[in-house]
């Protein structure tokens, strides 16, 4: 029996990591995908404005890498630790749901956030640090999240 419960404990916190990874990347690819067809129809108009809304577009990426983040933290944790009962395993699982939620949705939100600012830039190209603001916004949800994994995580003694 306490076989089974050393290793659900680590299966338990090894699929809060992964959802953390598999929610960020998802949000992300949706949101940098909304982002790039919008960017796609302004240059098919005018190539020139390349610089600017590649930033745009790449802002709603950065949920992935907090997830990745979230990820590799809890694999490091897991190595060093040997052994992780289930309560562990558990408060692993959900200390990994902020940064996985916060990740899905603020990279989906972000990318259309960033779709409408690319806007700004088409009417007004001076205002680009006003366009990237807007999607900036959504960017501290994503970072709350990430935030408070790290901090759940690290308050869980293995």
């Amino acid at each position: 029996m306490e076989w089974l419960g050393v290793n659900a404990g680590m299966g338990l916190a090894i699929l809060g990591a992964a959802l953390a990874v598999f929610l960020g990347g998802t949000g992300s690819s949706i949101g940098v995908g909304i982002a790039g067809q919008t960017s796609a129809g302004i240059m098919s108009e005018d190539p020139e404005k390349f610089g600017k809304l590649l930033l745009l577009q790449a802002l709603p990426g950065t949920q992935g890498v907090y997830g990745l983040l979230i990820g590799f933290w809890i694999w490091n944790l897991l190595g060093a630790a040997g052994t992780v009962t289930i309560d562990q395993g558990w408060q692993l699982f959900f200390a990994c749901l902020p940064a996985a939620i916060s990740g899905l949705m603020s990279g989906i939100w972000q990318g259309k956030v960033s779709a409408a600012a690319m806007n700004i830039i088409v009417k007004h190209p001076d205002a680009s640090g006003k366009a990237l603001i807007l999607p900036a916004m959504v960017e501290t949800y994503a970072i709350f999240g990430l935030l408070a994994s790290l901090l759940l995580i690290n308050r869980v003694v293995l």
